[in-house]
């Protein structure tokens, strides 16, 4: 290094450090020879280095523009929505996937054979809830979608309520430490705690209206991990226990309420599931609304056993916890 000085500046020498040699100059015999053995290679049909070089680049530039992508995407979904003045982020959790083992539907599905495939971009479901009416359906239905992807939950408080309590905070579970890389997840499941008259939910927030009722939602989460039965009859005798659901159990009056419970109990006589022989959305919803009506404690015999068979699944864990 040599020292240069200047001229003072108020009153005090100002010395720079120079770093002794400034430039390299390229050797040119290397260069020629690295010229020559380049046009070697592609005499000899081989790919020259500098482009495998310059393709590991480019393929490291395109990755890191899939992750930006990825991100902004991410923070459009929620500035795009009418949550706009959103502002409070409360907790961001990684839900892993369990052990196919404990899987409870046979069928097998596809994110982009169901919604079309987008590189780079994290698909993010978007859910406003009313902290006073809590979507238990939707808290299976998460537990279920960590089964089967790998989801990226996340927790919000929007400005127009004042105070939510701990656990709905803390419902999607805890926070991660990859929570911020976006790129290593299939789904986002982003819940956002809003004073809203009915649950609704943007799936793409650029070309989808909202999806409003805890029933429609539900509909639309469940068909991400099975498809609807393909027999018309029992399509419509799970939709009509899902509307039944909601529409009786869990808005409808005493005597409804009985009424459904024991319809429930009838048909659980003749099947261990509600729309026969295998686990299905129909199962979800009751199950959701007879506790959220407070009905277990008095339901028949047959609705207690498959209460129970429910809750040995270990995915109504998140609901019955969020009641005590």
């Amino acid at each position: 290094m040599s020292m240069y000085q200047v001229k003072p500046i108020c009153g005090v020498d100002v010395k720079i450090d120079l770093p002794t040699c400034m430039y390299k100059v390229p050797n040119v015999h290397a260069q020629r020879g690295n010229c020559c053995s380049s046009q070697h290679a592609l005499q000899n049909g081989e790919v020259d280095p500098a482009v495998n070089a310059l393709e590991a680049r480019q393929d490291e530039i395109m990755r890191k523009l899939y992750e930006l992508k990825a991100a902004v995407e991410g923070l459009a979904k929620t500035v795009m929505t009418p949550d706009a003045d959103l502002d409070v982020t409360v907790s961001s959790s990684l839900s892993s996937p369990q052990s196919s083992s404990a899987t409870t539907f046979k069928g097998t599905t596809d994110l982009d054979a169901l919604l079309g495939k987008d590189l780079g971009a994290l698909r993010d479901i978007v859910i406003n809830a009313n902290p006073a009416q809590p979507p238990l359906t939707l808290l299976v239905l998460h537990s279920l979608l960590c089964q089967r992807y790998r989801v990226l939950s996340t927790v919000h408080v929007h400005s127009s309520v004042t105070s939510v309590p701990q656990q709905l905070l803390s419902c999607l579970g805890p926070r991660h430490a990859d929570s911020y890389a976006r790129h290593m997840f299939q789904l986002g499941f982003t819940l956002i705690w809003k004073d809203v008259p009915k649950l609704e939910m943007k799936f793409s927030v650029q070309n989808m209206c909202p999806i409003e009722g805890e029933a429609n939602v539900a509909r639309f989460l469940f068909k991400l991990l099975a498809p609807y039965p393909s027999d018309p009859a029992l399509a419509t005798l799970v939709d009509s226990w899902v509307d039944t659901a909601f529409f009786q159990l869990a808005e409808g009056s005493a005597k409804e309420r009985a009424a459904v419970l024991r319809a429930l109990n009838s048909a659980l006589g003749r099947n261990p599931w509600l729309s026969g022989p295998e686990f299905s959305l129909a199962d979800v919803a009751c199950y959701c609304c007879v506790l959220q009506s407070d009905s277990a404690s008095s339901a028949p015999a047959n609705v207690q056993r498959w209460i129970k068979s429910c809750e040995n699944l270990g995915h109504f864990s998140p609901a019955k916890l969020l009641l005590q």
